[in-house]
């Protein structure tokens, strides 16, 4: 924050990739933004259906209209559109909100958007990455970016600092088969390429989680644990009726469900648990394992 301004004062802009499991975690970082009593800002780029609107009162919303991947569209191209459209509008949106009586101080963007960081130096506001994944996961992408080993693997393990020797299958499955999505590959593993350059980088994670991988990362750079980020009600409720996270970019359509549900034989449709298929692969790796089931669920 800048010295002399007081915390309404100071403005931060969000900006998530337009997918739904990184507009969740930045939208409810938003909201624990704005519960603070900062000015917040968060920019959508894809139509979204609103259940709700963005609890924690006053989350404006900007949106640049970059649109859907279209059907004949590559996504290297639309990621190209992507960057395009939002660069320059970047620039117009901060300069509008510069002449106001809100200035843009920070901008919150999503790490696999490291060009952002580009942007806001031009403009002389500070950048943070946010990383929706894990430490652990993202230290990974981290070595693989600085070549500390070859892709791919010459070897059926791997050692990095700060975590246990990993086998192949432990390992990110783009690291397993780079060749299956090279647009994404390359989006993850530049991530890291301005590491160095900025003041803050956020992880949507917890220190008791992941301690050792945790301490490792600050002590290359200043960085922030702020999950999980999940709505409030599920965590502390000190965030009145956030319930839910309140944008999506599918309209739920829970009748057409249920509908399709009453079609089918009773106990003729599963649900496969993630959890149990992790406790399973927790239990492969001799490690002691219980799980709960609510009784509602046998």
């Amino acid at each position: 924050m800048e010295r002399g301004r007081g915390v309404g004062e100071t403005h931060v802009l969000v900006i998530p990739y337009p997918v739904q499991g990184h507009i969740n975690p930045m939208l409810q970082f938003s909201k624990r933004l704005a519960s603070k009593g900062l000015k917040v800002t968060l920019i959508t780029t894809t139509p979204t259906n609103k259940s709700k609107q963005p609890q924690s009162s006053s989350i404006n919303m900007e949106h640049i209209p970059v649109g859907l991947q279209g059907e004949e569209e590559s996504l290297d191209d639309y990621l190209e559109r992507f960057k395009l459209i939002v660069s320059s509008s970047l620039v117009e949106l901060i300069g509008r909100y510069n002449g106001s009586e809100y200035p843009v101080r920070v901008l919150v963007y999503d790490s696999v958007m490291s060009w952002a960081q580009d942007i806001v130096e031009r403009l002389s506001v500070d950048g943070a990455p946010f990383f929706t994944q894990s430490c652990a996961v993202s230290t990974i992408y981290y070595h693989v970016n600085q070549g500390a080993f070859k892709i791919p693997l010459e070897g059926p393990t791997v050692s990095i600092p700060s975590m246990p020797i990993l086998g192949v299958n432990d390992l990110p499955s783009f690291i397993n088969d780079t060749s299956s999505y090279p647009t994404l590959w390359s989006l993850v593993k530049t991530q890291f390429s301005n590491f160095e350059k900025v003041n803050w980088v956020f992880f949507n994670t917890f220190c008791e989680l992941e301690d050792e991988v945790v301490k490792w990362l600050a002590s290359k750079r200043p960085i922030k644990t702020i999950g999980p980020t999940i709505p409030s009600m599920y965590l502390d409720r000190r965030i009145d009726d956030d319930e839910d996270y309140g944008l999506s970019l599918f309209k739920p359509n829970a009748d057409a469900c249920i509908t399709w549900l009453d079609t089918k034989d009773t106990v003729s449709v599963g649900h496969i648990n993630p959890m149990l298929q992790f406790s399973r692969r927790l239990a492969s790796k001799g490690l002691k394992v219980t799980l709960v089931i609510p009784r509602a669920s046998i």
